[in-house]
């Protein structure tokens, strides 16, 4: 029997903590849980996970992930709400400033599922699943 029951959280470290949270906000419906300016860092959440975004001290100088050379997060994947059409979003996103779209939606495997990656802010990978 497993002793974990699923993510609790997510912490990511970006270059500029208010603009991954407005992403968050306003390209995924996400909502500010919490903002705490000591660390900085800024909560927020779609109601079933949490993501703390850190800032990071010195983002100019910050070495970006590469999947293939570093060790650490590959990506993360969010289950996207069944009122939520990919390709709708995927066209949504296409538009933003701040996302870099790697694949367009397609299936994933033979899964029945669909799936999409992108870049966010902080050349954080993301992919979004559709049931």
């Amino acid at each position: 029997m497993s002793l974990s029951q699923g993510i609790h959280h997510l912490g990511l470290t970006v270059p500029d903590v208010k603009a991954a949270s407005e992403f968050f906000i306003d390209g995924l419906g996400f909502k500010q849980v919490k903002e705490v300016s000591a660390y900085p860092a800024i909560f927020v959440s779609d109601g079933v996970i949490m993501l703390t975004l850190w800032q990071a001290e010195n983002p100019e100088h910050a070495i970006d992930f590469n999947r293939k050379t570093n060790i650490g997060l590959h990506h993360f994947a969010l289950r996207l709400a069944e009122s939520v059409e990919l390709t709708e979003l995927h066209e949504q996103l296409s538009k933003r400033d701040d996302v870099t779209i790697e694949f367009a939606p397609e299936a994933l495997g033979q899964s029945g599922l669909q799936h999409m990656m992108c870049r966010i802010h902080g050349n954080i990978r993301l992919e979004l699943i559709k049931l």
